[in-house]
C-alpha cells in the first residue's frame, strides 16, 4: 500500500467513544464529546421528560443530564459513583449523557459501518444510525440528534 492510499484509508476512519448502558455497548462520534466526568447527583426539574434526570452546575453553566438507559427503554438502575457523564454538544446545546461506563476510543473505517435494519415501531425512534463489529461484539452508533429531540432538551 502506498502512502497516498494509507492517507485515504485514514481519512475514512470514524473515531468513536464507546460506552456501556446496562449490558449493551453503544458509541458516539468523538467529535460530539466535550469531556467525561464522574457522577454528580443532578437537581431534578419538575415537568421535564422522564429521561432527564435533572441539571448540574458545570463551571457556572446549567447542564441537563439525560439518562440514556431511560431514553433507550432499557432497564434502569439507580445511578451511583460508578456511573459516568459524557458531556456532549448536540446541535447548539451541551448535554450530559448518563452511562454506566466508558470503554474505549475506537477508529472504525466507514466501510465497516452498516445501517441498522428497519425494525423500530416509530420512525422517529430510530436511535441507532450504524452498527459495527468490534472484537466479535456488536457496537451500536447512536444518532444523538434523534436520541435527544430538540424540543425536549430546550424544555430543560
Amino acid at each position: 500500500m502506498n502512502e497516498q492510499t494509507a492517507l485515504q484509508n485514514e481519512a475514512t476512519d470514524r473515531e468513536l467513544l464507546s460506552f456501556r448502558v446496562g449490558e449493551q455497548e453503544y458509541s458516539v462520534d468523538i467529535m460530539s464529546v466535550r469531556e467525561i466526568r464522574g457522577w454528580t447527583r443532578p437537581t431534578p426539574i419538575p415537568h421535564s421528560a422522564d429521561y432527564v434526570r435533572g441539571v448540574i452546575n458545570l463551571r457556572g453553566t446549567v447542564l441537563p443530564i439525560v439518562d440514556l438507559a431511560r431514553r433507550l427503554d432499557l432497564s434502569v438502575e439507580e445511578a451511583c459513583e460508578r456511573n459516568v457523564i459524557i458531556v456532549s454538544k448536540i446541535r447548539h446545546q451541551t448535554v450530559g449523557l448518563l452511562v454506566d461506563a466508558v470503554s474505549d476510543i475506537l477508529a472504525i473505517p466507514d466501510s465497516e459501518m452498516q445501517p441498522p435494519p428497519e425494525m423500530t415501531e416509530e420512525k422517529d425512534r430510530g436511535f441507532v444510525k450504524a452498527l459495527t463489529i468490534v472484537d466479535g461484539r456488536m457496537l451500536r452508533v447512536l444518532d444523538l440528534e434523534t436520541v435527544l429531540p430538540e424540543q425536549s432538551v430546550e424544555a430543560v
